[in-house]
């Protein structure tokens, strides 16, 4: 075992087996395949009023202008078990109003995510708090570490698109170099 100056263990950046904080900080709580294979009461039974979830490779992939039809309904399923949903986008284009719409939800655009006020306000427009909120996205510097910085419960998924902006696919090198690589709970082993 290598030490440091003070004695005590040395613990490599990414080793989460040794408790580096920073680095844990940035795993979600869940990493599933897929926003639709979770069940709305599960999230009932976390003692959650309000959800935020990202849009882009959350809800629709990147290079869609619309959510696909079962991803829409699962959403309806949130609203139908009398969850308070709420887009979280940094996207700054009229298509987060758009899905917004749609689907009957509030929405933040312009959300400069990692930063923590486009979560107050997503809550304070679901009427929810820090302590009854989850955020559900596909990103670890964006969604799960503003979640994280407000003391929120996070959720992640893996993007719906596999082709992306160059430096969201630097990011995702990133990350994978940070917390390893994720695997959904829900996968099914071959």
């Amino acid at each position: 075992h290598l030490h440091d100056e003070r004695g005590g263990p040395y613990r490599r950046q990414g080793d989460f087996e040794t408790g580096l904080r920073p680095v844990k900080a940035l795993k979600p709580d869940r990493f599933v395949s897929r926003v639709d294979v979770i069940d709305p009461r599960e999230i009932l039974d976390q003692g959650v009023a309000g959800v935020l979830i990202d849009l882009d490779n959350t809800l629709k992939p990147r290079d869609r202008s619309d959510v696909p039809v079962e991803l829409a309904d699962w959403v309806g399923t949130l609203k139908d078990a009398g969850l308070k949903v709420c887009l979280l986008s940094n996207n700054w284009h009229e298509t987060v109003s758009g899905v917004a719409d749609r689907l009957g939800i509030a929405y933040v655009s312009k959300a400069v995510k990692p930063l923590p006020f486009s979560y107050l306000i997503g809550m304070r427009r679901r009427g929810t708090n820090r302590r009854d909120t989850l955020m559900i996205g596909d990103q670890i510097f964006t969604d799960v570490l503003g979640a994280r910085l407000l003391g929120l419960p996070v959720w992640a998924v893996p993007p719906l698109a596999k082709h992306d902006l160059a430096h969201t696919l630097f990011l995702r090198k990133v990350e994978r170099a940070l917390v390893g690589e994720l695997i959904p709970e829900d996968s099914v082993d071959d």
